[in-house]
C-alpha cells in the first residue's frame, strides 16, 4: 500500500504571519481590479439576453459579423473565438435587447441567425447553442444565487455549532469567509464570467473547504482528549494536521487530477467551474491549515474558557510549560504566537 507523508512534523501553524500577508495580498489585487474595472461579468443567465454559439465554415472576418449584426439592430453585441478558428460566441445584451426578451426570449437570437445567413450564406453559419434569458428571470437567478450560498453559509455555521464548541465553528465560518472572498478576487482576477455553473462550482468549493476544516478540527477535538504534557494549542494543531496529512494530499491530488482534466478536455461550458474549482483545491488546503487553525488559536486566547475543557486544560499546560522554560520574570507565551 502506498503511504506517503507518514509520521511528519512540519511546523506549519508559526507560518501564519506569511500566509495572512499572502491571502490579503491577492484580495487587495482583486478589490483593486473590482476598483478599476468595476464589479464582476455576470452571463446572460443572469443579466437577461442572448447567447449564441456559432460556427462557420471558414473562419470570419470579425470586423464584417460585427458591422452584419450592426446593420440588423443587434448594436454593441459581444464576439469572441473560441476553441478553432471557425468557432465563436455572440453575446447581445444591450439594455433594448434584454427589454426585447421580456415579450420574447428568442426573439434576438432567431434575428441573429437571419441576419448572418444573410451575408454569409444559408449553411455556412450553424448555431451550435442558443441561451436566451428575459430580464425577469435573469433577475430572479441572481437573487437565487446569492441566497444559496447565504443559507449554505448559515447551516454550515449551525452544523458546526452543534458538533464543535463555537470556537471552532466560529473559525470554521471565518475560513469559509476568506475562501468567498478569495475566490471572488480569483474570478475578477481572471475575467472569468459569473454563471450559475460559476456559482454551483462555489458552492462545492465552499463544502469541499468546510469538510477539510472539519476533518482537522475533529482531529484536535480526538486528540485534546489524550495525554498532552507540555504541548500547546499550537502544537497540537500542528500534530493533528501533520496527522490528517496523507488523507489531505490523497483526496486534494485525485480531486486536482479531475479538475485539470476537466479544464483541459472540456467545452467551454464547462471550463469555467473547471477554473474555480481547481483554483478551489487550492484555497481549501491552505485555509484548513493557514486560516482556520491561526483564527482558532487568535480566538482561543481572547475567549478562554471557564471550564476545565480539555482545550483549556491544553492551553493552560502550554502556557504554563512555556513559562517555565522562560528566564524568571519571563512573560508566559500567548496562544496566538505561539
Amino acid at each position: 500500500m502506498l503511504r506517503i507523508f507518514h509520521d511528519t512534523k512540519y511546523e506549519f501553524v508559526k507560518h501564519w504571519r506569511w500566509a495572512a500577508g499572502l491571502t490579503i495580498a491577492f484580495i487587495l489585487a482583486g478589490l483593486i481590479t473590482f476598483g478599476i474595472t468595476g464589479g464582476v461579468n455576470y452571463s446572460i443567465e443572469f443579466t437577461g439576453g442572448t447567447l449564441m454559439q456559432v460556427q462557420f465554415k471558414t473562419p470570419p472576418n470579425v470586423a464584417d459579423v460585427r458591422a452584419t449584426l450592426d446593420q440588423a439592430g443587434i448594436t454593441g453585441a459581444e464576439i469572441q473565438q473560441f476553441g478553432t478558428a471557425t468557432d465563436y460566441t455572440i453575446r447581445a445584451r444591450e439594455e433594448k435587447q434584454v427589454a426585447q426578451q421580456a415579450a420574447g426570449a428568442e426573439g434576438i437570437s432567431k434575428e441573429i441567425q437571419s441576419a448572418l445567413d444573410k451575408k454569409f450564406g444559408a449553411g455556412a453559419v450553424t448555431v451550435v447553442r442558443t441561451e436566451a434569458v428575459g430580464p425577469k428571470v435573469g433577475s430572479e437567478l441572481r437573487s437565487g444565487a446569492a441566497m444559496a450560498m447565504l443559507i449554505a453559509s448559515i447551516f454550515t455555521l449551525i452544523y458546526l455549532a452543534i458538533r464543535f464548541d463555537w470556537r471552532f465553528g466560529a473559525a470554521a465560518v471565518l475560513s469559509t469567509v476568506h475562501d468567498i472572498l478569495v475566490t471572488f478576487a480569483f474570478i475578477k482576477l481572471l475575467h472569468i464570467e459569473v454563471s450559475l455553473t460559476v456559482v454551483a462550482a462555489i458552492l462545492t468549493l465552499l463544502g469541499y473547504s468546510a469538510n477539510d476544516t472539519i476533518i482537522i478540527f475533529d482531529r484536535v477535538r480526538e486528540n485534546l482528549r489524550k495525554p498532552h504534557k507540555g504541548m500547546t494549542l499550537g502544537q497540537l494543531l500542528d500534530k493533528s494536521i501533520n496527522e490528517t496529512l496523507p488523507r489531505s494530499i490523497m483526496t486534494h491530488a485525485t480531486v486536482l487530477a479531475a479538475t485539470v482534466a476537466l479544464l483541459i478536455l472540456a467545452g467551454e461550458v464547462i471550463r469555467p467551474f473547471a477554473w474555480v474549482m481547481t483554483f478551489g483545491v487550492f484555497v481549501a488546503t491552505f485555509s484548513s491549515i493557514y486560516v482556520a487553525g491561526p483564527v482558532l488559536l487568535w480566538i482561543e486566547s481572547k475567549y478562554p474558557r471557564e471550564e476545565d475543557s480539555a482545550t483549556a486544560r491544553a492551553a493552560r499546560a502550554g502556557n504554563e510549560a512555556a513559562a517555565a522554560a522562560k528566564p524568571s520574570g519571563g512573560r508566559p507565551e500567548r496562544l496566538a504566537t505561539r
